[in-house]
C-alpha cells in the first residue's frame, strides 16, 4: 500500500479527542483487542492528528498473556490508574478486554477501579466477555450490554439484573460493550461515526478491507439455515421454537401446533432433514445449554439441570453422560484444570 496515497481529512481543531486506557484481564482476546486498537489507529491516520490516544493497563502492571499465547507489555497498573482518575492524565474512557476462563477473574482494586471511573463521568467498557467484569463491579444492572454467545447463558444465570442481548455491541448511555471477535470493530466504527462522521468511518473500512459496516443489533452468530445446513422452513421453524424453550420445554404437540403440523408429520420430517427424532434433538440442545452453564459458572448442578429443562439431578446426569462421555462433575473438574493451567 503506497503510504504517501492516503488523503488526509482537514480539521481546524488538531486536539485529541479521546484518551483511553484498555485494562487486559489474563488470557483475553487478541482478535477482540485488535479489533478495538486497530480501527482507532487508522482514523488517527485518516484525520491527520491524534484524536485517539491509549495506553495499556493491567492489574499488577505486569505483562498479561493473552488466550492465544502471545504476552503483552502494559504500561501501568490499576493502582497507577486509579491515581490518574485525579489528575491530568485521566481517561475519558476505559475499556475491559477479557476472554476465557473471565469467570475466575476476581480482582477487588479492579472493580473498585471501575466503579470509581464511572463514578467521576468517565465511560466504561468491556469486550468479548469483558461485561462479566462489568457485571461483578456492579456497572450493569438495569443496563443493556453484550456478550460473546457462547458466554450467554451463564452471564444472565450469575447477573439476572443485566439486560443481555446477543448482539454484536451495546451502548447504554456512558457504557459499551461488546460480543468480541470482530464485533469490537463495529462497536469502534459507531464511536468513531459519533466523534467525526460518516466518510471518516467509510475511510477506515477502505484501508481495513471491510466491506460493510454492521448494524449493533446484528447477529452475532450465522443463522440457522447456514450454520445447521439445513433449508426446509419448517425444520428452522421447530428449532427455532425449541432454542427458544430451553429452560421449560414443550411438547412435542406444542410444538407441531407451532408450526401447524401434526406430531407424526414433524417426527418424519426431523428424521429425514435431521437424520435423529425431534425428541433427541431437543434434549441435545438443553444439554449443550447445561455445558456451557458448567463451563461458564459455579452454579450448583442441580440449578443446572433445572435450567436445562431437567426434573432431576440425576436424571440430568444419566444424560450428560450419555452425550458427552463424562459425568457433569468430571467436566467442571476439567475445566478447573484448564483454567488452572492457563493461570
Amino acid at each position: 500500500m503506497q503510504h504517501s496515497a492516503l488523503r488526509t481529512i482537514p480539521t481546524p481543531t488538531p486536539v485529541p479527542k479521546r484518551s483511553i486506557v484498555f485494562l487486559l484481564a489474563p488470557n483475553f482476546s487478541m482478535i477482540a483487542f485488535a479489533m478495538a486498537i486497530e480501527p482507532l489507529r487508522i482514523a488517527n491516520r485518516i484525520l491527520g492528528f491524534e484524536s485517539y490516544r491509549w495506553r495499556l493497563a493491567s492489574t499488577d502492571g505486569e505483562p498479561v498473556l493473552a488466550s492465544n499465547g502471545v504476552e503483552i507489555t502494559v504500561s501501568s497498573s490499576v493502582e497507577d490508574e486509579r491515581r490518574h482518575l485525579a489528575g491530568e492524565r485521566r481517561p475519558s474512557m476505559v475499556f475491559v478486554c477479557a476472554g476465557v476462563f473471565v469467570e475466575d477473574f476476581n480482582d477487588r482494586s479492579s472493580y473498585a477501579f471501575l466503579r470509581e471511573a464511572h463514578g467521576r463521568g468517565v465511560s466504561v467498557g468491556g469486550l468479548c466477555t469483558g461485561a462479566w467484569i462489568l457485571a461483578r463491579a456492579g456497572l450493569l444492572a438495569d443496563r443493556r450490554c453484550a456478550i460473546h454467545w457462547e458466554n450467554l447463558p451463564g452471564f444472565s444465570e450469575a447477573f439476572p439484573r443485566a439486560d443481555v442481548h446477543a448482539d454484536l455491541f451495546e451502548i447504554d448511555h456512558n457504557i459499551y460493550t461488546c460480543a468480541g471477535g470482530t464485533a469490537s470493530l463495529d462497536m469502534m466504527l459507531a464511536l468513531i461515526g459519533d466523534d467525526h462522521g460518516e466518510d471518516v468511518v467509510n475511510r477506515v473500512c477502505e484501508q481495513a478491507l471491510t466491506d460493510r459496516v454492521r448494524a449493533s443489533n446484528d447477529r452475532q452468530r450465522l443463522p440457522l439455515r447456514a450454520r445447521l445446513g439445513v433449508q426446509h422452513a419448517k425444520v428452522l421453524a421447530i428449532i427455532e421454537i425449541m432454542e427458544a424453550n430451553l429452560g421449560e420445554p414443550l411438547s412435542l404437540v406444542e410444538i407441531s401446533r407451532g408450526v401447524q403440523l401434526s406430531r407424526r408429520q414433524v417426527e418424519r420430517l426431523f428424521e429425514k432433514e435431521m437424520g435423529r427424532s425431534p425428541a433427541r434433538y431437543y434434549l441435545e440442545i438443553r444439554l449443550d445449554r447445561a455445558r456451557h452453564l458448567l463451563l461458564q459458572s459455579s452454579l450448583p448442578i442441580v440449578e443446572i439441570a433445572v435450567a436445562s429443562g431437567f426434573v432431576s439431578a440425576s436424571h440430568f446426569s444419566k444424560c450428560y453422560r450419555e452425550l458427552y462421555g463424562r459425568s457433569p462433575q468430571q467436566e467442571r473438574a476439567a475445566r478447573a484444570m484448564a483454567s488452572a493451567a492457563a493461570a
